[in-house]
């Protein structure tokens, strides 16, 4: 079983990802695919000089995120350039991932993806399990975590979809309001639901 795990910023979601690791559950981590095909030598990075030219690249053989992150801001079809570099990539990393662990014998493997509907990637997955939480208390973590203004915050929080989308194509919703033992428990009880093996 491919179970696809995601939430909104500040909803808890790496906590619960956190939790899945130690039960033993083999995770697929979006945002750290994100970083390895971008790491010295990969041939994303090489597309991405060849597109952007060497200046985004470190002296170290690095990109250069904030001077990309320069580039495309206030451009949309430099932004296009990039995603149409990277995101291919992340997905054959993630599927390549994937793959390594059912071949190891892996019963249940979990793809811990932000953005999985801002991306429809649902075809990658088998269930959807979405980490919840309140908008009040969403706006609390996030101007906490970040050390944002509520406004910063709340720009932030607007660029995702809102929760209730999430909420609705999820197989499961996990509301992590509470305590960290209460948010354990629900995830014990879906896990059981779904008769999942490691």
């Amino acid at each position: 079983m491919i179970i696809g795990l995601t939430g909104s910023i500040a909803s808890g979601k790496s906590t619960v990802s956190q939790m899945l690791q130690e039960l033993g559950y083999p995770v697929v981590d979006a945002d750290l695919v994100a970083r390895q095909v971008v790491e010295p030598g990969t041939q994303t990075l090489k597309s991405i000089e060849e597109v952007f030219g060497p200046e985004v690249i470190r002296t170290d053989g690095s990109m250069d995120r904030e001077r990309v992150g320069s580039i495309i801001f206030n451009d949309p079809a430099s932004r296009k350039k990039l995603n149409d570099i990277i995101h291919p990539a992340i997905r054959r990393e993630m599927l390549r991932q994937r793959q390594v662990f059912l071949e190891a014998g892996n019963e249940t493997v979990i793809m811990d993806i932000p953005l999985l509907f801002e991306s429809k990637l649902q075809h990658m997955v088998d269930k959807i399990l979405v980490v919840s939480v309140s908008e009040r208390e969403q706006l609390k973590r996030l101007m906490e975590r970040n050390g944002l203004t509520e406004q910063e915050a709340k720009a932030r929080i607007a660029s995702q979809l809102p929760m209730s989308v999430k909420e609705e194509g999820a197989d499961e919703v996990l509301d992590n309001n509470g305590p960290i033992d209460d948010t354990k428990r629900q995830l014990m009880r879906i896990l059981d639901r779904w008769q999942t093996q490691l």
